[in-house]
C-alpha cells in the first residue's frame, strides 16, 4: 500500500467518526492518531463546547502521540472560541505530521491552522478526501460563509405529483419507512420550517418520535400571527423550542400572547405581498445560531424558497399511489421556470427504495441566470 492509500484509508475512517456527535452550531470533525497502522486515539465532536476532535484523539493517544500521525478531517483552529485553540494540543502532542481533509472555509481563519503548524516545523498534508470532508460540513460552511442557515426542502408526493385526495386528506401518502425517515431528517436538522397554513390544516407536532434523535427547534413561518395558540407547537412551546417568523405588521397583542405560552416571536422583513422575506427569515436562524433547517411545508413557502433560489438540499418522498386530478395539486407553489434549461436539479440525485416509496436526494442546483424575483413567504 502506497503512502497516499495509507493516507486515504485512514482519513476515510476520520470522516466515519466526524458523522457522530451533535456538534452545532460547530461543525462536524472526526480524527484520529496513527502510527505503523496501528490507531492511538479517535475522536470526533460530541457537541458544542466539547472538546474538539483531534483534542480528544491526542488524549486518548497520550505519550504515544510523539512522533506520530494525526488525521482530521477539517483544519485544526487556530483561534480562540468556546474551547482553546487545537493548534496548541496539536503542538503540545509532539505529532510528527498532520493530515488534514479540507481546510477552514471560514473566510476571517482559512489556513491559518495549517499555516501555524507548519511554521512550528510539523509536516502538514491537505486534501486528503477532500470531497467527503467539505460533504461532512456542509450546512455548517453555508452557515459561517454566507451568514444564513443551510436549507433543505423535504416534500412528498403521489406518482400524479398530487399532496392530499379531492378531500384534503393527506394522512398518509407515503410508508411508514419513509415516516421514520422524515423524522430522521429532523432529528438532523438544527430547526424545522413550515408555514402557518400547514399548522392550521394538519395541527403536526414536528417533533422526531419514529427515529432515535433529539427534536429540533420548530419554527414557523405566520407573516399575519394567524397560528391558533391550541395547536400543538404552542401548546408545547415549553417543552420543545418554539419559534415564530413574523413581520412588523402583526398585531402586537397576538405576539404578547403567544410569547406568554412560551413561543419565541421573531420579526423579519416582508416582501412585497406582506408574507415573510426568506432571506430574512434565514440570515434571523442563522443569528440564533440555527446552522440547519429543513422545510416540511406548505406549498406557497416551499415555493417562495426555490424561487428565492435559497433551497441548498432536497428530500423527496415519492409513493405509489394515484390521488386523482382533483386531489390537492403541486407540493410546491412558484411559477417556475420557462425552460427546462433554467429549471434548478439534483445534481447529483440519488434513488433508493425507502419501503414502498421512491426517495430521491441530492444538492439544488440553480441555472446561472440567477434566483427569480418572488416576494417572499
Amino acid at each position: 500500500m502506497t503512502a497516499a492509500e495509507v493516507d486515504a484509508r485512514w482519513m476515510a475512517r476520520a470522516v466515519e467518526l466526524g458523522r457522530r456527535g451533535d456538534p452545532s452550531p460547530n461543525p462536524h470533525v472526526g480524527a484520529l492518531v496513527v502510527r505503523e497502522d496501528a490507531v492511538l486515539g479517535e475522536g470526533f465532536h460530541q457537541a458544542a463546547g466539547d472538546r474538539h476532535a483531534e483534542v480528544v484523539a491526542l488524549a486518548k493517544a497520550g505519550d504515544a502521540a510523539r512522533g506520530a500521525t494525526l488525521y482530521v478531517t477539517l483544519e485544526p483552529c487556530a483561534h480562540q472560541g468556546r474551547t482553546p485553540p487545537c493548534v496548541e494540543a496539536v503542538l503540545a502532542s509532539g505529532v510528527a505530521r498532520v493530515v488534514i481533509g479540507c481546510l477552514d472555509p471560514n473566510p476571517h481563519v482559512a489556513g491559518g491552522g495549517a499555516d501555524h503548524l507548519r511554521g512550528a516545523g510539523i509536516e502538514v498534508m491537505t486534501g486528503v478526501h477532500e470531497a467527503e470532508c467539505q460533504a461532512l460540513i456542509r450546512p455548517w460552511a453555508r452557515f459561517i460563509v454566507s451568514g444564513r442557515s443551510w436549507l433543505s426542502l423535504k416534500l412528498a408526493v403521489s406518482l400524479d405529483g398530487r399532496i392530499a385526495t379531492k378531500t384534503g386528506a393527506s394522512r398518509w401518502i407515503t410508508c411508514p419507512e419513509s415516516r421514520a425517515r422524515v423524522h430522521a431528517l429532523r432529528a438532523a436538522h438544527d430547526a424545522v420550517l413550515v408555514g402557518v397554513d400547514t399548522i392550521v390544516a394538519d395541527d403536526p407536532r414536528l417533533t422526531v418520535r419514529d427515529a432515535p434523535g433529539r427534536s429540533p427547534i420548530r419554527v414557523v413561518a405566520d407573516s399575519k400571527l394567524r397560528i391558533p395558540p391550541t395547536s400543538a407547537v404552542v401548546q408545547t412551546a415549553r417543552e420543545v423550542p418554539t419559534c415564530v417568523l413574523t413581520t412588523r405588521e402583526a398585531p402586537r397583542a397576538a405576539a404578547q400572547a403567544l410569547e406568554a405560552l412560551g413561543v419565541s416571536v421573531v420579526v423579519v422583513e416582508a416582501g412585497a405581498e406582506g408574507r415573510c422575506e426568506a432571506a430574512s427569515m434565514l440570515a434571523e436562524l442563522a443569528a440564533r445560531e440555527v446552522v440547519s433547517v429543513m422545510c416540511e411545508g406548505g406549498a406557497e413557502l416551499a415555493g417562495s424558497l426555490l424561487a428565492s433560489a435559497l433551497v441548498d438540499e432536497m428530500h423527496v418522498f415519492v409513493a405509489p399511489v394515484l390521488l386523482g386530478p382533483r386531489g390537492r395539486p403541486g407540493a410546491v407553489d412558484w411559477a417556475g421556470p420557462e425552460a427546462p434549461t433554467e429549471a434548478p436539479r439534483l445534481e447529483p440525485a440519488r434513488w433508493e427504495l425507502s419501503g414502498t416509496d421512491a426517495y430521491v436526494t441530492g444538492t439544488l442546483h440553480y441555472p446561472r441566470r440567477g434566483p427569480r424575483t418572488h416576494p417572499g413567504t
